[in-house]
């Protein structure tokens, strides 16, 4: 498949000014644990940067539906596999989050037939990660990792695979904050050696 088609089919995809990478983004309004965050105060989606800036622009809030919509296309797995190619990263929604085990069940379909990328998957769906986990293994380039819903809260715990995060060998934090908003040369969030990391918030 093209690259041309895949992007018809999943309807495009996203290039945050941080990430070394492609991303992929749906909208943060379809958050399910996240948008329950959001009306409550001290949480990390309370100022949730994917609800406003660039973000809140027409034309981007029309291409995030757009890769919201295309979950359900038959061609979705295939298309993501095309647009991916041999890239040496890929991140998994700078905007929205898991919409069910299904959605991870796809996005494990896609880092099993891309092993030359390493995926990053933040999320806050940690119930629907831990029962999709008790069934199914996590492809070991695929990095889960589970995210606090409180600023300077507990950090949560992850599941005992390689692949899942857990707060076991210290926190890594993030340095784009030292780096013009970038992430530079670090790429502690796709690596498996690395349990946990500390974003601030942004």
């Amino acid at each position: 498949m093209k690259k041309s088609e895949a992007k018809l089919i999943v309807g495009g995809w996203s290039k945050p000014s941080k990430m070394p990478c492609k991303s992929y983004s749906i909208p943060a309004e379809a958050c399910k644990t996240g948008s329950k965050l959001r009306e409550q105060a001290g949480t990390v989606c309370s100022d949730c940067y994917a609800c406003k800036g660039m973000y809140r622009f027409p034309v981007v809030q029309a291409a995030l539906q757009r890769r919201l919509d295309s979950l359900v296309d038959p061609d979705w797995t295939d298309a993501m596999v095309a647009i991916i190619g041999d890239d040496e990263y890929f991140r998994w929604h700078d905007s929205g989050d898991l919409q069910g085990q299904w959605h991870l069940q796809q996005i494990c379909d896609v880092a099993r037939a891309t092993p030359g990328t390493m995926h990053w998957l933040p999320t806050k769906e940690a119930a629907e990660v831990h029962r999709y986990a008790k069934h199914h293994d996590i492809p070991e380039n695929l990095v889960i990792r589970i995210s606090a819903p409180m600023v300077d809260g507990k950090i949560p715990k992850g599941l005992s695979s390689r692949s899942v995060t857990a707060p076991t060998q210290g926190v890594w934090t993030c340095p784009a904050p030292q780096q013009n908003g970038q992430c530079g040369s670090c790429r502690a969030c796709w690596d498996t050696n690395v349990d946990n990391v500390d974003y601030l918030m942004h």
